[in-house]
């Protein structure tokens, strides 16, 4: 039986995900930016919690983790190395550690960039990836606590794995990235039409997940820093991804769409 998913608005802009196997009844909640609304969530499917998986330590990721541990009797599952600012953790996790949800298993991929020791969890065979702050629709998350390349290399990691993977990201900035990545390339025939998509799904209050990482190669800048076209078209030709990624992301930074 296929896994469960429930994508949960929470706060101004975010998303928590549940996760569910069927089989065994496990659940999980992916983030917990505020505890009512995952709360409605689960009373409305009759489902009871029993993980809780954190990407990283930011507030609004983490600010309900210990009245839904309190409630279930959740196991908190997160980074190793923000361990300290994670409340409840029961499992400090690293790269390549296996996670288990009922029969449902993936794998812990540290993505450094957004923070420090930020976690995305990879479901290979339910073909799911949980990607936090590090790879938005269209967008990345900024490097508050590393140098820009850490991230374009945790992004180049991600852009490798299978087109087919689906990807729940923790906030809606979709329409701002989209916006963001038109005004890069407004020639990008595969850009254009997913803003028209994008822009037809806020009008009719619906959100832009899930993507694909297929989607993201295709129509997202910022997995395409070694793109040569794209790095002339903000005059940086021959410069290192690295640096073509750094410039991206200030653009983004001050672009107001």
């Amino acid at each position: 039986m296929p896994a469960e998913l429930r994508l949960i608005p929470c706060l101004a802009d975010n998303y928590a995900v549940l996760l569910r196997d069927p089989v065994t009844e496990a659940t999980a909640v992916i983030d917990v930016p505020e505890v009512g609304p995952v709360l409605a969530a689960l009373e409305r499917e009759d489902w009871t919690l029993t993980h809780i998986l954190v990407t990283h330590h930011h507030t609004d990721h983490i600010a309900g983790v210990e009245a839904l541990k309190e409630r279930f009797g959740a196991t908190v599952i997160g980074p190793k190395a923000e361990r300290e600012t994670i409340p409840g953790l029961d499992f400090a996790v690293v790269d390549g550690d296996p996670v288990a949800v009922g029969g449902l298993v993936g794998r812990v991929m540290e993505t450094p960039g957004h923070t420090k020791g930020h976690i995305v969890f990879l479901f290979e065979d339910e073909r799911l990836l949980f990607s936090g702050d590090t790879l938005f629709v269209m967008g990345c998350g900024r490097p508050f606590e590393c140098d820009p390349p850490v991230l374009w290399e945790s992004l180049v990691r991600l852009r490798a794995l299978p087109d087919d993977i689906s990807v729940y990201c923790g906030h809606e900035y979709t329409l701002s990235n989209a916006r963001f990545a038109l005004s890069l390339e407004p020639d990008n025939a595969a850009v254009a039409a997913r803003l028209e998509e994008i822009e037809a799904l806020r009008a009719a209050g619906k959100p832009t997940l899930p993507t694909t990482i297929g989607a993201e190669k295709a129509t997202n800048p910022f997995m395409r820093a070694d793109d040569p076209g794209l790095a002339a078209r903000i005059g940086l030709s021959g410069a290192e991804p690295g640096a073509i990624f750094t410039e991206l992301r200030s653009l983004k930074n001050s672009f107001r769409g």
